[in-house]
């Protein structure tokens, strides 16, 4: 059996400090992000491997709960997965979901942001994506890397760490 961490380590991450590849990407409603938009503003960028699967509803979830929260300290969170847009507007309308979820079919960000790679899942290797995160300050730098999610848990952990990083500034 191949440990996934095992093969999150062979990923090209972003590291801390790095500037975040800017990017524009299409959300649910066709509505066109562009990361540099939002200097100025916390960035939470969570990528996750597929619409309307367990952990991805539970995880987008948990961000959809906690959003007033973190509207209310003026943080942006963006899901991306590389599925479409018309899939992204069924899962958003679904599971109601208050944020922007990105499509990247073409797995251009993927790739930028070193999530799409090599795993093994049932006795295969294929290539996906990794349920990974990124915050990145209000100057376009990577605060913090999260390649361990508790899907349940990850917003109030997200916001625990923007508080503190917050509180350094």
């Amino acid at each position: 059996m191949v440990p996934q961490q095992n093969l999150i380590e062979k990923l090209h991450l972003l590291k801390v400090g790095e500037t975040a590849p800017d990017f524009s990407l299409l959300d649910q409603d066709g509505k066109t992000h562009t990361l540099s938009d939002y200097r100025g503003k916390w960035i939470v960028l969570y990528f996750y491997p597929n619409d309307d699967t367990p952990g991805c509803t539970k995880e987008a979830c948990n961000f959809r709960d906690s959003h007033e929260l973190f509207k209310k300290k003026n943080i942006q969170v963006f899901g991306v997965s590389k599925n479409t847009v018309k899939s992204h507007e069924k899962f958003a309308q679904k599971y109601s979901l208050s944020f922007p979820i990105l499509a990247d079919p073409e797995k251009v960000v993927l790739t930028k942001y070193g999530v799409w790679g090599e795993k093994f899942f049932m006795g295969r290797f294929f290539k996906g994506t990794y349920r990974i995160t990124y915050l990145i300050n209000p100057e376009g730098k990577v605060a913090k890397v999260y390649t361990k999610v508790d899907t349940a848990l990850h917003a109030q952990e997200i916001a625990q760490d923007i508080e503190v990083l917050m509180s350094r500034n």
